[in-house]
């Protein structure tokens, strides 16, 4: 689904995605969260799309998360929109997606850069999660953080509600490369495409399993792993990778 909320542009094999809110910090609306969804879904099933850039209009702010104004007006088909994007975030056949993040990053919009898989940030970007300020419990994965870092930096980042830096973010590993603000998505864009040479359905499963070992635990990632042989794409990418390498081995040997 198209919207004028949501700038969609194909670069190659990467599809940069930017959310086009700014006098509102880049919230989410059922319509821009459809508008993602549909995005993410069509660059699933597109050959041609190996990995999506997540960014902010404007500069000032990543994302605010998601739009209450929508929220307490009881918009139709609001919780469908959140549980349908949700679901394609949590996909384990999406393409692998970059946040590239200027400005603030807090509530919901810390934990939308917490769904991508990889972050480029700002050196002068804040994040945070104030919800517990205004009496709410973060509900966009938030609480997952202690799988991610040590459970005292959650329980302080979770109870305090204080915002913190492009530094501090780095520190813990929340964040992939701390850049000047003036080539955040010239660096997540290059981050983007080195993801985008990768065979396609090793890196989903490298992700999937990855992430199953983060917020399950090993035994969930292993059972997993135990029924990849099956995969004909695997397989055949594995084939491929191989034949490629020893046959630079042999043309370096002669």
């Amino acid at each position: 689904m198209a919207a004028a909320s949501l700038q969609v542009e194909p670069r190659g094999s990467v599809l940069l995605l930017t959310i086009d809110r700014p006098h509102v910090r880049n919230a989410l609306d059922p319509t821009t969260l459809d508008a993602l969804s549909g995005a993410i879904e069509a660059s699933t099933a597109d050959p041609i799309i190996r990995a999506i850039v997540l960014a902010g209009a404007g500069g000032a702010c990543f994302s605010a998360g998601m739009d209450l104004r929508a929220v307490q007006s009881g918009e139709p088909g609001i919780a469908a929109s959140i549980a349908r994007f949700h679901d394609w975030m949590r996909s384990a056949e999406r393409p692998p997606i970059v946040a590239a993040v200027q400005g603030l990053a807090v509530g919901g919009g810390f934990e939308l850069m917490l769904m991508c898989d990889l972050a480029v940030v700002a050196d002068d970007a804040r994040f945070g999660l104030p919800e517990v300020s205004r009496g709410l419990v973060p509900g966009g994965g938030a609480t997952l953080l202690p799988a991610r870092i040590p459970l005292s930096a959650a329980l302080e980042i979770g109870m305090t509600g204080e915002f913190f830096d492009a530094d501090r973010a780095l520190q813990l590993g929340l964040v992939n490369r701390v850049v000047p603000a003036s080539t955040v998505l010239d660096r997540a864009i290059e981050l983007a495409v080195q993801l985008a040479a990768q065979p396609r359905a090793t890196l989903a499963r490298i992700r999937h399993l990855m992430t199953l070992t983060a917020t399950e635990g090993p035994a969930a990632s292993h059972e997993a792993a135990r029924k990849l042989g099956s995969n004909e794409h695997l397989r055949a990418e594995a084939a491929e990778g191989v034949a490629r390498f020893l046959a630079a081995r042999q043309s370096k040997a002669t």
